[in-house]
Parts: C-alpha cells; sequence; structure tokens
C-alpha cells in the first residue's frame, strides 16, 4: 500500500474516534440521551445516519459478487433483507412506530400488550429476539470485515503458538477493527454514533463517487460490451435463469447453476412473500428503528424514512458498479482460467480489486469509505443491542431505581458482552454468504409471523406474540446448526437434505411453525385488557381487523375515525418499491453504458417522484400528531 493511501485512512480512523469521544459528553445525562439522543437530533442527520448504517462492507462484499454473476437482474436478491421494508416504514409505519413515545421496540411491545404476564412474556421474548438478531449482525460483520481487511493490506497479523494458529489474520484484523468502533460507540451512545455516521456517510459518497468516475473515464462500453451478454443487462426474467454469459466466460454460467437459484422466479416469489409479511412487520428490533424512535416528532420519524431511501441507494450503487466493471474487465479473465470456481471468490472481488485496480489516492479514499461503511453499521448495533439488555431487563426486572450514572456503566458492560458473543459466533461462520442468508431467511422468517399480525388484529395477545416468535427463534437456531454442521450427515437422509436447502426456501417452514405458535398462544389464553387495546389503538390508529376495538371508542367519542388508508398505502408501497429500484439500476446502467436503459431508469425514478409528492409527502406534513 501507498504511504499516501495509508496516511489517509490513519488520518479517518484518528478523527472518527476523535469525534466519537469529542462529542460523548453530551450522552451522560441518562438513558433516553444516551439510547435515543434525548429526541433532540435533526430528522436530516438521523436520516444520514440511517443510511449510513445500511451502508456496510460485508453487505457490499456481497453486492459486488451477486451483482458481477447475475448482472442487473440482481438487485432483486436485496429482497431476501428485504430492502423495501424500508418503504413500507417510510409510507406508514414510522407514524405508527413514533406515536408510542418510547425507548425499545421490546418496550413498544407493553403499549400493544399491556404489563400483565402475558405482555411482560411478549416483552422479554422481543428483547430476547434483539439481542441473538445484534450478535447475529456482529458476526457477519466479523466476517465481512476480516477478509476485506486481509486482502487490503499487506501484514500478517496471524498468532500462533508451536505451529498451531491461534488466531488467523482475518481474525486479528477484525478484531482490531472492532474495538477502535467499539470504543467510541461504548463511550457516546446515540450522539457519538450519529456525529461519526455522518462524517461516514459523507466519505462514502466521495469514495462512491471517485471510483464511478475512475471507472467512466478508464474502461469503455466496448470493453464491458466484449464480456458481458444482453442477458446480464437485462432485469426482466423467466422462471429459469437463461444463460448470462458466453464463449469463454461460460463457466460462470455453471457456477450459477450451483448456486442453487437457477429457479430465479421460484427466488423471486419467495422473497415476494416473505417479504409482504416482513415489511408490515416492521422493522426489527435494531439500529433503524432506534433512529424512528430518536426522531423529535411523528412527522420527523415519516421524513428520516423517506430521506434514508432517497439517499442511500445510487451512491452505494456508484460504489458497486463501478467495483463491478472494474472487476469484468481486469479479473474476469483472470478467474475463469481457475477450474474450482465458486462464490468464496466473488466474496473477495470487492478487496481484490481495490487491492490490485484502483489508483493511489482514490484507493485510500475508498479504503476508508469502506472501512466507515463497516464501523458505522457496526457502531449502530452496538448501540442499539445493549438498550435491550439495560432498558428492557436489568432495569426493569433487576434494578428499577438507581441512578443514570449506573445504568449508562452497565450499558457499557453489556456492549462489551454482546460484541464479544459477536465475535465468538463469527469465528464459526463458514461466510459472508451463509450468515447473511441465515439471519434473512431463518433470524428474520421467526420475526414476521407475531409481528405482522400486532399490527392488523386486534384479538392477537401478548401469549400468542411469545409462543410465535419463541417458535420462530427455535427454528431459526435449529437451520443455522444444521447449516453448520452440513458436512456431518449421512447423503439421502432427511438431515442432510434440510442442511443442503437454500435458507430463503425454509422461510416457508419457519413461518408455519410460528403461525402455529401464535395461534395456539392466542386462542388458549385470554384476550388482551380492553382498556390496553383502546390506548393503543387510539394511539397508534393502525388498519386491520380492529373492528370490536373501534366499536368501543366510537361510542366513548363519536368523533372517532378508523384509519381507512390500507388501500393507499399498499398503493404507495407499490410505487415506492418501484422507485427504490429506479435507484439501484439508475447507476448501474450508467456504469455499463447502457444509456437507454439509464434513462428509462430515470424517467421512472423522477416521475414516481413526483407521484410520492402528492400521494405521500404532503399527506406527511398534514400530520399534527
Amino acid at each position: 500500500m501507498d504511504s499516501i493511501d495509508l496516511s489517509i485512512i490513519i488520518v479517518y480512523i484518528l478523527i472518527t474516534i476523535g469525534i466519537g469521544i469529542w462529542i460523548s459528553r453530551k450522552a451522560s445525562k441518562g438513558l433516553d440521551d444516551y439510547f435515543l439522543g434525548g429526541n433532540s437530533i435533526k430528522w436530516y442527520y438521523l436520516g444520514l445516519s440511517n443510511g449510513s448504517g445500511m451502508f456496510d462492507v460485508s453487505g457490499t462484499a456481497w453486492m459486488v459478487g451477486i451483482l458481477f454473476l447475475y448482472g442487473a437482474k440482481s438487485f432483486m436478491f436485496m429482497w431476501l433483507w428485504p430492502i423495501w421494508n424500508q418503504i413500507f416504514v417510510m409510507m406508514f409505519l414510522a407514524v405508527w412506530i413514533r406515536r408510542s413515545n418510547i425507548m425499545t421496540g421490546s418496550e413498544w411491545i407493553l403499549t400493544r400488550f399491556g404489563n400483565d404476564r402475558a405482555g411482560k412474556a411478549s416483552h422479554i421474548i422481543v428483547a430476547i429476539f434483539a439481542i441473538i438478531s445484534t450478535i447475529g449482525f456482529i458476526a457477519y460483520f466479523f466476517e465481512g470485515i476480516g477478509k476485506f481487511m486481509t486482502v487490503i493490506l499487506p501484514w500478517d497479523l496471524a498468532l500462533d503458538f508451536n505451529g498451531t494458529v491461534l488466531l488467523s489474520s482475518e481474525q486479528s484484523y477484525a478484531l482490531l477493527i472492532i474495538f477502535l468502533t467499539t470504543l467510541y460507540t461504548i463511550k457516546g451512545g446515540m450522539f457519538s454514533v450519529v456525529a461519526t455516521e455522518v462524517l461516514q456517510y459523507g466519505i462514502m459518497i466521495l469514495s462512491g463517487v471517485l471510483v464511478a468516475g475512475y471507472t467512466l473515464i478508464n474502461y469503455t462500453d466496448v470493453q464491458i460490451n466484449s464480456i458481458i451478454t444482453e442477458e446480464w443487462k437485462n432485469v426482466f426474467f423467466d422462471m429459469e435463469l437463461g444463460s448470462h454469459w458466453s464463449g469463454k466466460y461460460e463457466a460462470f454460467d455453471q457456477l450459477i447453476n450451483t448456486e442453487g437459484y437457477k429457479m430465479f422466479g421460484a427466488l423471486v416469489g419467495m422473497s415476494l412473500f416473505k417479504g409482504f409479511f416482513a415489511s408490515i412487520a416492521g422493522p426489527t428490533p435494531s439500529y433503524d428503528l432506534q433512529r424512528i424512535l430518536s426522531t423529535k416528532s411523528v412527522k420527523e420519524a415519516a421524513y428520516m424514512s423517506g430521506f434514508t431511501n432517497l439517499i442511500l441507494f445510487i451512491p452505494r450503487y456508484l460504489l458497486i458498479g463501478g467495483i463491478v466493471v472494474i472487476a469484468l474487465v481486469t479479473l474476469a479473465p483472470q478467474m475463469i482460467a481457475n477450474p474450482a470456481l465458486s462464490g468464496a471468490d466473488l466474496e473477495i472481488l470487492l478487496p481484490t480489486v481495490i487491492n490490485l485496480h484502483v489508483p493511489v489516492g482514490i484507493k485510500g479514499l475508498l479504503l476508508a469509505g469502506l472501512l466507515a461503511a463497516f464501523m458505522s453499521t457496526f457502531s449502530a448495533f452496538v448501540n442499539a443491542g445493549p438498550a435491550y439488555i439495560v432498558n428492557d431487563i436489568y432495569k426493569k426486572y433487576f434494578k428499577p431505581e438507581a441512578t443514570s450514572e449506573h445504568y449508562i456503566k452497565i450499558s457499557h458492560i453489556a456492549s462489551f458482552v454482546i460484541v464479544g458473543l459477536g465475535v465468538f459466533m463469527g469465528f464459526f461462520a463458514d461466510s459472508i454468504n451463509s450468515l447473511t442468508l441465515w439471519i434473512t431467511s431463518a433470524l428474520f422468517g421467526g420475526y414476521v409471523a407475531a409481528n405482522f399480525l400486532k399490527w392488523v388484529w386486534w384479538r392477537f395477545n401478548g401469549w400468542g406474540y411469545f409462543w410465535g416468535m419463541f417458535a420462530g427463534l427455535i427454528v431459526a437456531s435449529l437451520q443455522f446448526v444444521l447449516g453448520q454442521s452440513k458436512g456431518s450427515f449421512a447423503p439421502g437422509s432427511w438431515l442432510y437434505d434440510l442442511s443442503e436447502m437454500q435458507d430463503i426456501y425454509m422461510f416457508p417452514l419457519i413461518f408455519s411453525f410460528s403461525i402455529i405458535g401464535c395461534l395456539v398462544g392466542t386462542f388458549f389464553s385470554k384476550p388482551t385488557d380492553t382498556e390496553v387495546l383502546k390506548s393503543f389503538y387510539a394511539n397508534v390508529r393502525p388498519w386491520g381487523f380492529w373492528k370490536p376495538v373501534y366499536n368501543v371508542l366510537k361510542k366513548e367519542d363519536q368523533t372517532f375515525e378508523k384509519n381507512t388508508e390500507f388501500t393507499m398505502d399498499m398503493v404507495n408501497c407499490v410505487i415506492g418499491i418501484v422507485w427504490q429500484s429506479s435507484m439501484i439500476v439508475l447507476p448501474i446502467f450508467l456504469l455499463i453504458r447502457d444509456y437507454p436503459k439509464m434513462f428509462v431508469s430515470l424517467l421512472i425514478f423522477l416521475v414516481t417522484s413526483v407521484i410520492l409528492k402528492y400521494t405521500w409527502l404532503d399527506k406527511v406534513r398534514k400530520i399534527t400528531n
């Protein structure tokens, strides 16, 4: 690495840690300040912070690999998360969530199910889910940043004792970066996280624009089109994927066949099925939920969510598309000579391109940007996860009366514990892809059913929520164990078949178990107290099956009106998904020089933006509570 690039990275790290620690003095007033910034941070700073938190390096490395292999239609792989849950949040969920005026997602559950035994059971299970998902994401970050730094930096940091490797170089790099990020995150809470993430977002924007500009100047459409096919550029698909590669690059088609997504229509269908329920279920109890709860008002929660969608995708895909164009021209001919080509090769495309094919100066900024992407996402989770341990478990059940200084000290300890458990889990993960699929399909599959029903069905109660979440978590955890033990099962056995199945196709099974838990728990226990339901429904005002509660409220107040916006919200969500998708494919078509498709994408983006101005933004401006 050139000294200029190294200097840029060192200066970035020092500035980030310095800002994080300097601003941490604001976080000492209490848990509200520590975890929510005292609801005093401006919505556009929270939006920048939220967008920065979603710009993670592990996900970016994965997206580079799938765009390289599958071409323009690879943006539909994002639906595995599903990324358009942010559209649902923008259109109506941010407003519903922010009306609660509480600190965490599990505390929010008490406003829905009450504070009796059933409510407390639902409260504890969602806190446990939040902690487990945070640990899973830290493992995901650990796996990604280690691979990234090892390819980029020249030093071997492996530790061995008498010939036994105690820590690989990947693990040592990951531990070092995680320690530095944890330091300022724990010190400053939400204030430090938001301040550093706004800085990091600026660096990521700059690095994305520089990489995109570099590829536009240095690589021609002739070079690109000599490698990719028309099918690679095509966003439309049949039930089965057609050939994406031709000539000497046909080995990449064989890799597609082994990845398990040849039946692409089934993948998209399953993603849509899962995505609808997962999106209405709302954000998982993690950093994006914390950003919604941190806003000053209900209106600003909606603004922040919409702003996050607007600022995230174009700069991110300028970076991803730029890296893929460089990889296509420079690395594809070398990779095709490898007879053992696998998905693991795609996971190191990002650091390999940066290491070998990005010029001095831009390389340093790009590395700082990707390091910023890791640090911002990691810090967001480290800030969100401990809130559930401290506020929802320790404070509620063990020490309800203590000083703010005591709770913040416990928050520091909880942060170190969560980070330690996540790192421990990361030691046993075999790839970024395996963790990505487990988190998005199995773990979130256990979350979806209960959190979908809590919005739309008045009869659903705390015990239904508890047993639905519990059943989903158990099956998701078994799926993770199966995936990590796949080599130990006899071929042809049912355990072997389950372990080999792609996680997304396990979603219906996990969802079914969770639904059964929800219904059994609900119908074998009494309904939630009427006063709790009245308070929740009158405050949040969701649409759905709330007729008995609505009738009671209507008798008490003839002016009370129910939410009839379901159809309009769903129409806005469809428009929003098209709007979001146009922001993803627009930079891709720009960078591969397919200008007709680029202009169509731009037109779709502009038209949908104008429509949403009238159907969403104008409606948000009228919100008074």
